[in-house]
């Protein structure tokens, strides 16, 4: 694990001494485990929080512990000894707050928000976020937190007084591939292959969205394959990275995506296999994978007033609160209630295109009209205002203000990816898609063997 130093300077044989310590405390902590640790926000809540009861570090035998040079020392953050909590941020919560609840020493935490590039890192604090501090009698001797995937912030109490670092914890990345076959859903077919529903959204918004309605256009008998990373810390799985390559079949009709990042940074997103972005000027839906409940229909009959009624959008049944985007870059000509279309966002898109957003429960905040909004930003959230029997989004489409079914608009093509990164992106597309087919044929072999 390596260590950058924000501040501390301390003479060589405070050093020493500082060193030793914590390469004891770590030691012991790898062995004590969850014996140390007392989660405070056990019966915490925002309008009270009780006093912690930590729990203090029982006593090790020395010889316990295996000799210092068969200890990984990346795997082992420095811990002093005393008393420690690991703290689960909720809501509202900000590290003066937590300090009091605490009862640890305010003046504390004022020295080490003070510490060069200490502040910036810890008081960003989200919900689900943990602190782990160690303290003798609210007097602070450690604080730990992960500030992002790859580091930890640690602070400790010196015999020069609190000093902090950035801790290296690296990340290895694991290659893994996975295929099914479409019976009744997608996300069972993504279970039954192994594959987590976050990889599969990415799949089906990121990556297919502009080509594919995931509520609408998904048959049995579709197949899909992928290959993306895995992310592991010490050995341990912590979550799914990037898809690397991926194909969708839909109703017989192949979609096949890879990733390409330059050498310059430059570019970076999914493309088809000859260099064109998956990325269109509208996406197919303007909200996450979910399900259809009224089609594009000239001819309907509307459920509440009973009369024949030409439903000029399409109608995407969501619970109440799912987030709505905008389905490309646009301006906002409307954001209001508009008659039987409840709470009611239009965006402008140039050449004559608009679209329609209706029965929201709210907007999103800071909406107005004549705002700019990128594609794939939240404008709003699910409801069932205005003339509705349910939650859903009503979407609309409009061309020179006539209206055409969102699903089957042809959209333009995406543009090229630039000559100048073209040779170098044919060749590594070809080796990532010659990859995902070996694997997706072997795959099919084993099985067909098995049966």
């Amino acid at each position: 694990m390596s260590r950058v130093a924000l501040d501390y300077k301390p003479t060589a044989a405070a050093h020493r001494s500082t060193h030793l310590r914590w390469l004891v405390s770590g030691l012991l902590a790898s062995f004590i485990g969850g014996g140390l640790i007392y989660t405070a926000t056990k019966q915490y809540d925002e309008v009270a929080a009780p006093t912690a009861a930590p729990v203090a570090a029982p006593e090790i035998e020395q010889n316990s512990a295996p000799p210092a040079e068969e200890i990984d020392q990346a795997s082992v953050l420095p811990q002093p000894l005393g008393e420690t909590i690991e703290f689960v941020v909720r809501r509202n919560d900000t590290l003066d707050r937590i300090f009091r609840h605490l009862k640890l020493n305010i003046a504390d935490l004022a020295v080490i928000r003070d510490l060069p590039g200490v502040r910036e890192a810890i008081d960003r604090l989200r919900p689900g976020d943990t602190i782990t501090l160690v303290h003798t009698d609210g007097a602070l001797q450690a604080l730990q937190r992960r500030v992002s995937e790859t580091e930890v912030l640690s602070v400790t109490r010196g015999d020069a007084g609190f000093a902090a670092e950035l801790l290296a914890t690296p990340i290895e990345i694991r290659r893994v591939s996975a295929h099914g076959s479409i019976e009744s859903s997608l996300f069972t077919a993504a279970r039954e292959a192994g594959i987590s529903p976050e990889v599969i959204l990415r799949m089906a918004n990121d990556i297919f969205g502009w080509d594919i309605d995931f509520a609408l256009d998904i048959r049995q008998g579709d197949r899909f394959s992928v290959i993306y990373e895995q992310k592991y810390r010490d050995g341990e799985y912590i979550g799914d990275g990037r898809v690397l390559a991926a194909d969708f079949i839909n109703n017989g009709v192949a979609h096949r995506a890879v990733y390409y990042e330059s050498q310059d940074g430059k570019v970076a997103d999914y493309f088809t296999p000859d260099g064109r972005s998956m990325r269109r000027q509208f996406l197919r839906a303007p909200l996450d994978f979910t399900r259809i409940s009224s089609n594009f229909n000239p001819r309907r009959r509307h459920p509440i007033l009973n009369t024949i009624r030409a439903h000029r959008g399409v109608d995407y049944a969501a619970p109440t609160g799912a987030v709505i985007k905008a389905a490309g870059d646009g301006r906002v000509a409307f954001v209001g209630v508009k008659g039987g279309y409840g709470r009611v966002v239009i965006l402008e898109h140039g050449g004559g295109i608009s679209t329609l957003y209706a029965h929201m429960s709210r907007f999103a905040r800071g909406l107005r009209n004549g705002q700019r909004v990128k594609q794939g930003a939240t404008i709003g959230y699910v409801g069932s205002s205005g003339a509705a029997t349910g939650p859903h989004l009503h979407y609309e489409y409009r061309v020179n203000g006539v209206h055409k079914n969102p699903r089957t608009v042809p959209l333009p093509d995406a543009a090229p990816i630039a000559p100048g990164y073209m040779a170098d992106f044919t060749a590594r597309a070809a080796e990532a898609f010659a990859d995902l087919d070996r694997e997706r044929d072997s795959a099919v072999s084993a099985v067909a063997v098995g049966r």
